[in-house]
């Protein structure tokens, strides 16, 4: 991570309770390591857990801070913030629930690129264990 300036906002969109991401451990043009603690505002929250579904959702925003990161390095800071998830190729999920105050920590790298189009490889952990392994397919814009 070279540039020190630019924080989660400036990489997704994402805002409110929809924003998990808490903090980028790591990030260059292929991948992104990120920390994010489970809390009660987290969406399929049911008073003592998340559904690990909400993994998906982690993979997805830690592959946009990957191709944001890449964004600014070519458009800079203030390019559009747009992507899209279009499909989920794959996921394993090894536990049903991820308790409340629990630390995730998500790993995700482009597996392979094609013009607009990327195939993200997404692992979660909580400690040592693997919660899930998901492999994600996303359309980026082109736009400026």
């Amino acid at each position: 991570m070279t540039q020190t300036n630019i924080g989660i906002e400036d990489l997704l969109p994402h805002r409110g309770r929809m924003l998990l991401i808490d903090e980028i451990i790591e990030v260059d043009d292929k991948k992104a390591v990120t920390g994010a603690t489970v809390t009660e505002l987290w969406p399929l929250f049911d008073g003592k857990a998340v559904s690990s579904l909400i993994l998906i959702e982690l993979v997805a925003q830690t592959a946009g801070i990957v191709n944001g990161w890449v964004r600014i390095e070519k458009k800079g800071k203030n390019s559009k913030k747009e992507g899209w998830l279009v499909g989920i190729k794959q996921s394993r999920f090894f536990f049903d629930a991820v308790s409340l105050n629990s630390r995730i920590i998500t790993c995700a790298e482009n597996q392979f690129e094609y013009e607009s189009y990327r195939e993200i490889l997404g692992i979660s952990k909580v400690g040592s264990n693997i919660m899930s392994e998901v492999q994600l397919q996303l359309i980026q814009t082109d736009s400026a």
